[in-house]
């Protein structure tokens, strides 16, 4: 890659890329082009001109315009912050094939869908996070190739499952953990191609039938005991140490074919990556968060692929190539160095056009001007060629970022940290149904709840960016009504964060397998098979993201798959 060593540990330089992509805070606000009102991820204090998607991508202004000569005279942040705010922004991340889904970001080809972010091939999704492929998906992450699933964490191939958390291939379930091939079941955990069991035992269809109709989970009442009971049952329910399969030579957590990769996230088809968090067809990159696919030795970047070759210290390179401190450079831009929301652009530097020859004779000299004038920061940290973009030059503030929801920070601590802090108005809602004077069970909710503005539990008491207040759309009444649920009580914010809560965290831990013989150690999980250590303890070693103070029974890979196949 020819940069040099960091000098920022991993979790640090993971909170300062992260500070600066903003994947769920929108707002409304008026195309300065068009003037047209549309959704964007800028609030209306941020100093910056902001295009809707059908003008950034038109021949009506001149994207060169912004550009200017270097200046060695002063830092080369210190230009970029001030390109920063002469060049127009792109006020949404999205593609133009998106049909009466308007509310949303980072996402494309969607379908009648309502506030889902970072989510790609869907119709009629609400309030989802990384939902692809997927149709009729309600308060969802991580789900792909499904249908008709609500509260659902990491599930993949799933078709109406309630509640339910790293299922595959099942359907018509309720409060399923890690079950696969299952169908007809209630409150289970870690079965394979089973169907109509309820709490692990089986049931005939009749049997089955009965005691689910007789539950009411039409009830907001009758659901609370359940919620709580799987709950429990997770924390006794018996854990991989890593979740995924075919991990070669790799650690980290949900990784699907996988070989060489270090410390990464939720990464298939990766090879020789690390600290890569969300990838897909990635190989020979370091240090990227949502690397879609077909990116490859890339270096310190958020939003790469499609493909990205050769990024370094860069925001959405994509669709693009030898690109190094470029924010927003689309749609096959290549050879760009310090260029600020460019498309289709070649050899330019700070968001100026130069011949070939040029741009390969001034980007060395830069490079070194970046060595012996690097920039310092309010905090006084020093930034030279090799350290991914000040957090001064975020765009957003920390608590409008994916930071605050990885990395929670109050309001104090961030500033002190030298980040931003959005804050904002005071909503002058006025609640006119209180979480408790909404219908206990769904049967008793007609359409005149659209009209209502419903009181979120919290009441903004809580540090997951609490609304306060939300309304109920039409689409998902209908969606309640067909599938006999009750009306939730907290706004989609909060929502979002309990579901957040139900995976690990983006870290390692080094652990022993927990498996102690005929038990686990600590004697609340009995083994149904024999393991290839024998009568004692097994002595297999791993590095997971489950924390040792956790409660979770954490076996090895081999003793899992004793247990589980």
């Amino acid at each position: 890659m020819d940069v040099p060593p960091p000098t920022w540990c991993s979790g640090c330089r993971m909170q300062r890329r992260m500070a600066f992509r903003n994947e769920r805070t929108i707002y409304k606000r008026k195309c300065d082009l068009c003037g047209k009102e549309k959704v964007s991820i800028y609030n209306k204090e941020a100093p910056y001109k902001i295009y809707c998607y059908d003008c950034f991508y038109t021949d009506a202004w001149d994207q060169f315009a912004s550009g200017k000569e270097y200046d060695f005279s002063r830092p080369f942040f210190e230009q970029y912050m001030e390109l920063v705010l002469r060049a127009p922004k792109l006020g949404l991340q999205a593609s133009h094939d998106l049909v009466n889904s308007e509310y949303g970001n980072h996402f494309a080809a969607a379908k009648d869908c309502y506030l889902i972010f970072a989510s790609v091939n869907n119709e009629e999704c609400l309030y989802c996070n990384y939902v692809s492929y997927s149709k009729g998906v309600v308060d969802g992450l991580r789900v792909f190739k499904s249908e008709f699933c609500f509260e659902s964490v990491d599930c993949r191939n799933c078709s109406n499952l309630k509640f339910s958390q790293q299922c595959q291939d099942s359907l018509d379930g309720y409060f399923l953990y890690n079950c696969k091939g299952c169908s007809n079941c209630f409150m289970c955990s870690n079965l394979v191609r089973k169907n109509y069991c309820i709490r692990n035992m089986q049931y005939t269809k009749e049997e089955y039938e009965k005691t689910i109709s007789e539950l009411g989970l039409g009830s907001n009442a009758s659901i609370e005991k359940p919620l709580r009971e799987f709950e429990e049952l997770k924390k006794k329910t018996l854990k991989r140490a890593v979740e995924g399969f075919n991990q070669v030579n790799s650690t980290g957590n949900y990784l699907t074919n996988t070989k060489n990769c270090k410390n990464c996230f939720d990464v298939s088809s990766g090879e020789d990556c690390a600290y890569v968090i969300y990838g897909n067809e990635v190989k020979d990159t370091m240090d990227a968060y949502a690397a879609y696919p077909k990116t490859e030795l890339c270096y310190e970047v958020v939003g790469a692929g499609a493909p990205a070759y050769n990024a370094k210290f860069c925001y959405l390179p994509w669709t693009g190539s030898d690109l190094t401190y470029c924010i927003n450079c689309l749609s096959n831009s290549h050879n760009c160095f310090g260029c600020n929301h460019l498309r289709d652009a070649q050899y330019c530097i700070l968001n100026k056009q130069y011949t070939k020859e040029e741009y390969e004779a001034l980007v060395p000299r830069i490079r070194k001007h970046m060595e012996e004038m690097p920039y310092v920061d309010k905090k006084g940290r020093v930034y030279k060629y090799g350290e991914f973009f000040p957090i001064e030059l975020s765009p957003f503030a920390y608590n409008e970022t994916i930071a605050q929801q990885y990395l929670p920070l109050k309001e104090e601590e961030a500033i002190s940290s030298g980040y931003r802090w959005f804050r904002t108005d005071k909503k002058d809602y006025k609640v006119t149904k209180g979480p408790e004077e909404l219908p206990d069970d769904i049967k008793d909710v007609n359409e005149s709840i659209l009209n209502e503005v419903v009181g979120c539990s919290h009441d903004q008491n809580c540090s997951h960016q609490c609304t306060g207040a939300f309304k109920i759309v039409p689409q998902e009444l209908e969606f309640y009504k067909r599938f006999n649920l009750p009306l939730p009580r907290l706004c989609p914010n909060c929502r979002h964060y309990r579901r957040l809560a139900e995976r690990n965290p983006l870290k390692l831990w080094h652990r022993t397998c927990q498996c102690g013989g005929a038990k686990s150690e600590n004697g609340v999980y009995s083994n149904t098979a024999s393991h290839q250590h024998g009568a004692g303890k097994c002595p297999n070693e791993f590095e997971t993201s489950y924390a040792p103070d956790r409660p979770e029974i954490v076996y090895c890979e081999q003793c899992y798959q004793s247990e589980v196949v």
